[in-house]
């Protein structure tokens, strides 16, 4: 069986965002602070020992600046699948900055992550987040059969693992068995 290792990206900057005042999804543009950077170069030294042959990442800016960093490091091409994307706070993209988010995370926390029953809220539960990340995960370890790294976010993680406080680009990774029926 291939070996998944998952990695939250680095620190993001969303000061190029925040300043131009874009809503929602554009945040989804932004690039890594200058420590974000330090924490993709240490995190790919760490993960040189992995001997990784396959490096996926999230379409987001945060996550391909990480994993064009670690993929240099460790001389992996990227892919990208948009399956490994961010939670989705707002299925329209609609929210205006991070007081909305964390308002929308705070609603997810109290719910445990689903929806209530019989209720539609506009957040993404977390049981979709798992369910399009292995399917993602699924379609990249069919096509190799050594260890697979995958930059992604942190809802992403949790959704996989049931790991929460994922630090940024951490000197932490986290190893996905596609067997496991996850946390939830």
């Amino acid at each position: 069986m291939t070996q998944i290792y998952l990695v939250r990206h680095g620190e993001p900057d969303y000061a190029p965002i925040d300043s131009r005042g874009w809503p929602g999804m554009a945040a989804d543009s932004a690039p890594l602070t200058a420590l974000g950077v330090k924490q993709a170069e240490e995190l790919a030294d760490l993960l040189s020992g992995i001997q990784a042959t396959y490096l996926v990442s999230s379409p987001f800016t945060r996550a391909l600046h990480s994993a064009a960093i670690i993929g240099h490091r460790l001389a992996l091409g990227v892919r990208v699948d948009y399956d490994l994307r961010d939670w989705l706070p707002d299925h329209t993209g609609s929210w205006r900055g991070v007081a909305d988010v964390r308002a929308v995370h705070a609603e997810l926390e109290a719910y445990d992550g689903e929806w209530p029953e019989g209720l539609q809220r506009p957040w993404e539960p977390l049981s979709r987040v798992r369910e399009r990340a292995r399917a993602a995960l699924a379609r990249h370890t069919a096509s190799t059969d050594g260890p697979v790294l995958a930059i992604t976010h942190a809802m992403v993680i949790r959704a996989l693992t049931g790991e929460t406080g994922t630090p940024y680009g951490g000197h932490e990774y986290y190893r996905y068995d596609p067997a496991d029926d996850g946390p939830l």
